[in-house]
């Protein structure tokens, strides 16, 4: 089916690719999601960052009876705009997780369990699977974008090992 700007439609045909709307993916994702399936698909934006970066391939997983957890990485949908964001619980108040992208200035605010649509289970970068920032390390993550000192300490530590690494290669 050929873009036309003058109706929205749930996917664009190019090629042998199949690309969703924004709002397509949200659906798919639910309905996946819903079903005990998981869904696979290329993250966008810089929001994440380190951890995830523009066009990681996530894996989204339906939530289990187990209860989200601070460091946790989520997909949820903004009520404001429908649009399907990934970001990591870094808080918890009232029964509401509060969720930040790690490289985000501010939080998105409080979302409901019912509003979060499934938990990051896996990241690859160039076929290979990246586990840091999933693993136990992610409750520190946490705490470090909540206190927004995360950037910051990536920033002073990459300046340090700039050198190591550049002496490495050599």
């Amino acid at each position: 089916m050929p873009a036309d700007n003058s109706r929205k439609c749930a996917y664009i045909r190019e090629e042998r690719e199949l690309t969703l709307t924004r709002a397509g993916i949200i659906v798919l994702l639910r309905a996946v999601v819903d079903r005990g399936a998981s869904l696979r698909f290329q993250a966008s934006g810089c929001s994440m960052f380190p951890f995830i970066k523009n066009g990681d391939v996530l894996t989204v997983s339906p939530l289990d009876s187990a209860s989200l957890r601070r460091g946790d990485v989520v997909a949820f949908s903004r009520p404001e705009t429908g649009k399907l964001v990934v970001h990591r619980i870094v808080g918890k108040r009232d029964g509401l997780f509060l969720i930040k992208g790690d490289n985000a200035p501010e939080a998105d605010g409080l979302v409901a369990k019912a509003g979060i649509a499934g938990l990051v289970t896996r990241v690859e970068r160039n076929g290979k699977g990246v586990n840091f920032g999933l693993g136990r390390e992610r409750f520190l993550i946490a705490y470090c974008s909540h206190r927004d000192i995360l950037m910051p300490l990536f920033r002073y530590a990459s300046r340090i090992a700039r050198p190591v690494v550049r002496r490495g290669a050599a």
